[in-house]
């Protein structure tokens, strides 16, 4: 397991540790970032834009995250690193603004994947308040949701990923149960195709999904803890990714073959309880809304550990300010309270459609620039030119998608992703000129410490 260190005293050379990441423990933090987003947190949403063809969007979606996790499983095994994307950015496009500039761009990614679990985590915890809940209580959860997190990884990444080993065994049971019971009892006129949207609306529902599968990504973080990546890391993508997607279609059928798309509408934010609730009793209603509270909490903390992760590879590698590599309070990385504070800022000005439909508007993006990446890398990795570029067309497919769809029908969130490239680069323009700093990666064997996580 993981565990929280300080880092060495300066001066002296820190102690090697030993790598004890599992296959499980490693699939877990992949499914805990997965699973909490797409199936709790967004399923109303996208159920609205893709009506009854909402399960064809999660197909859609799951299986551009496929077709990505390969770069991530050659790179990793190449270059097994904490840095996860970051490194292989670096690796792939040099010392230079734009590698810079994606690495900020892809930590806010995590900052508004956060802010949609929060969201999602609050959206069912109102389902233990009365109806008539004051119009504040919603975003006071939400808030609330990301500072208790914040100090369970303050006291360090073992807690962590014991906790996820849990929770992700506890969320696939009951989703897997909800799944099997609620097919077995479906109504499959819920499903036919009189309710499908049109073509571009359930592609639209693919690329708002595919913030549900981005938690993938976070299994790269941990190559650097695994014993033997080149073997450990492809599995744990490709099992991570697999599960997922036949957890999210069994789901949407169960849900699709008990309640009409007016019903899901209407309780959008806990549309599984609702689901739960017409075959399984008033008891499967609270059950799956506490197994919700369970996978976004999940999500929050697995993904909490991954973005501190990434904020400290962006210090070691000079994207962001030199303090960044000082630990705060309880050895905390500071990059986590920084990380934490701009999450609140989005969970407190965007809804939840909006923070999903960045995010993975931000991610595609960023995984679109890591296939690049592997282009350039791949004598090294071995990778097949096809599937590289199949990897791209399909994530600048949707990423397409998608932003024209935000563009006709929400403004401030497509103004927001589009305004944080200017943003994320310029920052990396700025602040390069400032210091003079270059960009480095690990060492040739691709092997990285970090200093506030052993494994």
């Amino acid at each position: 397991m993981l565990s929280a260190s300080s880092p060495s005293a300066k001066g002296a050379p820190a102690a090697p540790a030993a790598k004890q990441m599992s296959l499980a423990s490693a699939v877990a933090i992949g499914i805990g970032g997965m699973v909490g987003g797409g199936v709790y947190a967004i399923f109303g949403s996208a159920a609205h834009v893709a009506g009854s063809a909402l399960w064809l969007s999660f197909l859609a979606g799951g299986l551009v995250a496929l077709a990505t996790s390969y770069n991530y499983a050659k790179l990793g095994a190449c270059y097994p690193t904490k840095g996860g994307a970051v490194e292989f950015l670096v690796r792939g496009l040099g010392d230079g603004v734009v590698s810079g500039g994606l690495n900020i761009y892809m930590w806010i990614g995590y900052v508004i994947a956060l802010a949609m679990y929060a969201a999602g985590f609050a959206g069912y915890l109102m389902t233990f308040f009365p109806h008539e809940h004051p119009l504040w209580l919603p975003k006071a959860a939400a808030v609330g949701a990301v500072l208790l997190f914040t100090l369970v990884n303050v006291f360090g990444a073992a807690w962590v990923g014991r906790s996820e080993l849990v929770t992700v065994t506890v969320n696939l049971a009951v989703l897997s149960v909800f799944a099997v019971w609620g097919c077995a009892t479906a109504d499959w006129q819920g499903l036919s195709r009189a309710g499908w949207a049109e073509p571009s609306g359930i592609a639209f529902g693919g690329g708002m999904l595919f913030i549900a599968y981005e938690g993938f990504g976070l299994v790269a973080n941990a190559a650097g803890d695994m014993a033997d990546p080149p073997r450990t890391l492809p599995r744990a993508l490709y099992l991570s990714v697999f599960s997922v997607i036949v957890v999210y279609l069994g789901v949407a059928f169960a849900v699709l073959g008990h309640l009409p798309l007016a019903r899901i509408d209407a309780a959008s934010d806990y549309a599984l309880s609702e689901a739960a609730g017409t075959f399984m009793g008033k008891s499967g209603f609270t059950v799956i809304a506490v197994g919700a509270l369970f996978a976004t909490a999940a999500a929050l903390n697995a993904t909490l550990y991954g973005a501190a992760n990434v904020c400290w590879m962006i210090a070691k590698d000079g994207e962001l300010p030199a303090a960044f590599d000082r630990t705060a309070w309880k050895r905390a990385p500071e990059g986590l309270f920084l990380t934490a504070g701009l999450v609140l800022v989005f969970v407190l000005f965007f809804d939840l459609s909006s923070v999903a439909m960045m995010g993975s508007g931000a991610f595609l993006f960023i995984y679109a620039a890591v296939a690049c990446s592997h282009l350039r890398l791949r004598a090294a990795t071995g990778g097949r030119p096809a599937l590289i570029w199949l990897s791209i067309a399909l994530c600048l497919s949707l990423l397409g998608v998608l932003g024209s769809n935000m563009y006709a029908h929400s403004r401030p969130a497509f103004w927001t992703m589009l305004g944080l490239f200017p943003v994320s680069f310029g920052l990396e323009w700025a602040y390069r000129r400032a210091t003079g700093r270059r960009l480095k990666v690990g060492s040739a064997s691709g092997a990285t410490k970090n200093p506030a996580v052993n494994a």
